[in-house]
């Protein structure tokens, strides 16, 4: 994937408009996300009312509300009262402007790009919550299992199958390791919502990627769990959310899947 990204930008096969045009349009869509990061986990409407100060409730003008540019000539403050604003703003955006850019030029102008999108973006509003509340809404999981399975349909390297075995290696293997972890220890070990998310990534990507999400998830959060117990001298392992990194290693395999399926089996059986 990467070799393929490099050889198209220095082909120059798209102008800086199309980049431009496809990271304004995603990084509005990250407005938003920013709107269900914010009021999901409050059981708010996504919808209505519109956008408001958190601080001073004060209603949000449009020209307040550009993605990132908006920010940066408020100084990251409130036009009204001058509370900051979370730096959460911005980063959102600019995550899903990036995202826009990457699945439509790694997938091209088909249908897998909009769905792969709309999976990371959901991925985005999960992260986010996780790592704020440290719970993974079913609003989104649940809904995302079914649409996971609908999208099999659609995406040419995904069967109905493949969809239905990517739920139950993953969210069943996880359900088996926490029901076994609670057995042994008498404490919960993983959250339900991990389970379901788990299920989500093997609805949208398969068995294959469901197994590769958890080694890479367990893997990367148990680098940063060590290196957070490190620095600040105490035992963390009921701090950090796990959603991240399973979404993460669930980017991972989107972009770079392939790539390492194949290093693998060559390593393993050479």
């Amino acid at each position: 994937m990467a070799e393929t990204i490099y050889l198209r930008l220095a082909s120059g096969d798209w102008h800086l408009a199309t980049y431009l045009l496809i990271f304004a349009i995603g990084a509005s869509i990250g407005s938003f996300l920013n709107v269900c990061i914010y009021r999901i986990p409050e059981s708010k409407s996504i919808v209505s009312p519109p956008s408001s100060c958190p601080s001073c409730n004060s209603p949000i003008r449009f020209y307040d509300n550009i993605p990132i540019i908006s920010y940066l000539i408020l100084f990251g403050r409130c036009r009204n009262c001058k509370a900051n604003i979370s730096i959460q703003y911005p980063i959102v955006e600019a995550i899903t402007g990036i995202f826009a850019i990457l699945t439509i030029y790694y997938f091209g102008f088909l249908i897998n790009s909009l769905i792969y999108f709309l999976f990371i973006a959901s991925l985005i509003v999960i992260t986010f919550i996780d790592l704020r509340h440290q719970i993974i809404p079913d609003v989104i999981s649940i809904p995302g299992i079914i649409i996971g399975l609908a999208s099999s349909f659609f995406l040419h390297n995904i069967t109905l199958m493949n969809s239905m075995l990517g739920i139950l290696a993953g969210g069943g293997s996880l359900f088996l390791v926490a029901y076994v972890y609670q057995v042994i220890t008498g404490r919960d070990g993983m959250g339900g919502g991990d389970i379901k998310l788990i299920a989500m990534v093997g609805a949208f990507l398969g068995w294959k990627a469901a197994i590769i999400t958890i080694f890479a998830g367990s893997f990367i959060g148990s680098v940063i769990g060590i290196i957070a117990m490190v620095l600040q001298k105490k035992d963390t392992k009921y701090a950090i959310p796990f959603g991240p990194f399973l979404a993460l290693g669930a980017v991972i395999y989107i972009f770079f899947g392939e790539t390492l399926i194949k290093f693998w089996l060559t390593n393993t059986y050479s």
